[in-house]
């Protein structure tokens, strides 16, 4: 197990002592993913000393690894004849990744110094939007024609895998033009005889994605099917490359976290995640003060329903140290609700047509649940402040803000989704808002019915 600290100390001494001969056995010893985990904790000028003494090909590697920020920072440092190798070292898709991060201008000095077939394939991976199924497949992808036998397949292979960046998993059937005929497991070509043609093996049907499918989508097939790679297809049936697994939990792991930024009132549409932690600070609040503005519209509603109520708060003081209980219970109850909701329509556990029976589920949910709390606050009221009509108020209140609360933060992300917006986006600020003048709303109407005659 690495230990990061002393690994860093141990790295910046010999970057002190400009030891660099050690500092490359140092640091081509580490794994790839090691390396992104100390790189970001260095400062610039180390990182970019570091990464100058790093073997090409492990530098390949461990861009493969950063994020796009490091990706940009690192390339632009270093000569760029240097910088045009490490790319053609990497798998298409990740160069076409990072020269898709850097300005047009940047990408085009280094499309135009790569070898011409290694640019060419590049700048078509480039033509596809970034989140689509076209700009995460690999299009370095072993073919071969039905009419082959295993045994030729096998001799194809050993000389055809000796090209960089090739990826084996499955070997894909085509025709002359390129059509996707089929697919063979390595297994079912390692266990089949010599002699046996490719097209008494091959699978025909096949699952397959098609350039222009959203990453959420190709994630969605990728958990469905389990498989370890998926070919990508044009209009035409044309191989144009593959997806492997790793490229999915990439994808699953941005959008889990994209999630959680948005559930939080984070936006992540105009400012990138890792900017938004370690970028520049100004685009960092970019991301976090449209939702709390709205939060600050929000909350001036639910101080103006307050102050509606004012004339109860001058009658009975007391009904106003209960306000931050039943904000805090009802909010919560109202988040684990949304969170709910808005992760089982992303996973597809929660469907648009099971939305009446999950409605009914959480609101009996919030009704139990409530009904436990609102019984607790009632004896803890009337032990407390001596005044049972007081406690059973407070508690009646309780109840049924917390079965509201769970009502709107389920019903929220369905209507959301049915007017086209996304219910990760708005529902945490919006429906926390929302619970809260529901909420105070509910108490005073109850505390200005039922206590006013009696406690005064």
């Amino acid at each position: 197990m690495l230990n990061i600290e002393t690994t860093i100390e141990r790295i910046r001494e010999i970057i002190e002592d400009e030891n660099y001969s050690q500092l490359q056995e140092e640091l081509n010893n580490f794994h790839s993913a090691d390396l992104a985990e100390i790189f970001p904790t260095l400062s610039a000028d180390e990182r970019l000393i570091a990464f100058e003494n790093v073997d090409e090909d492990k530098a390949a590697e461990l861009l493969e690894y950063l994020s796009p920020q490091y990706q940009v920072e690192l390339l632009g440092e270093i000569d760029v004849e240097k910088a045009s190798r490490i790319i053609t070292l990497m798998p298409h898709d990740s160069a076409a990744d990072i020269l898709g991060d850097m300005e047009e201008d940047e990408s085009e000095s280094y499309l135009n110094k790569l070898p011409h077939k290694f640019s060419d394939e590049i700048r078509e991976l480039l033509t596809y939007k970034e989140d689509t199924a076209g700009g995460l497949m690999n299009s370095i992808v072993l073919t071969v024609r039905k009419e082959m036998t295993v045994e030729e397949v096998l001799t194809y292979i050993r000389k055809e895998a000796e090209e960089d960046n090739m990826e084996l998993y499955y070997i894909y059937v085509v025709d002359k033009h390129s059509h996707l005929l089929g697919v063979v497991s390595l297994r079912d070509l390692l266990t089949s005889h010599a002699k046996v043609k490719i097209e008494e093996i091959m699978m025909s049907d096949i699952v397959k994605l098609h350039v222009d499918d959203k990453q959420d989508h190709v994630a969605d097939i990728f958990m469905k099917y389990q498989y370890n790679a998926l070919p990508v297809v044009d209009l035409y049936n044309r191989l144009k490359g593959i997806i492997t697994w790793d490229d999915v939990s990439d994808i699953v792991e941005e959008e889990t976290t994209e999630e959680i930024l948005q559930s939080s009132g984070i936006t992540t549409a105009v400012v990138d995640e890792d900017e938004i932690l370690s970028g520049n600070i100004f685009r960092a609040i970019r991301a976090r003060a449209p939702w709390l503005f709205i939060t600050l519209i929000g909350e001036f509603i639910a101080v103006n329903v307050a102050d509606r109520f004012e004339f109860a708060i001058h009658a009975l003081p007391v009904i106003a140290i209960f306000m931050p209980l039943l904000a805090g219970l009802g909010g919560n109850i109202g988040t684990q609700s949304i969170t709910l909701m808005v992760r089982g329509l992303s996973t597809g556990q929660v469907t648009m047509n099971s939305a009446l029976h999950h409605i009914g589920r959480e609101m009996l949910v919030g009704l139990m649940i409530g009904l436990v709390f609102g019984l607790l606050v009632t004896l803890s009221t009337w032990g407390w402040q001596h005044h049972i009509e007081l406690g059973v108020v407070v508690g009646l209140a309780m109840v049924v803000n917390m079965t509201l609360a769970t009502i709107i933060g389920t019903v929220a992300p369905f209507m959301l989704k049915a007017i086209k917006i996304d219910p990760a986006v708005a529902s945490g600020p919006v429906i926390a808002t929302t619970i809260d003048v529901v909420g105070l709303a509910i108490y005073f109407s109850m505390v200005s019915i039922f206590l006013l005659g009696v406690l005064k």
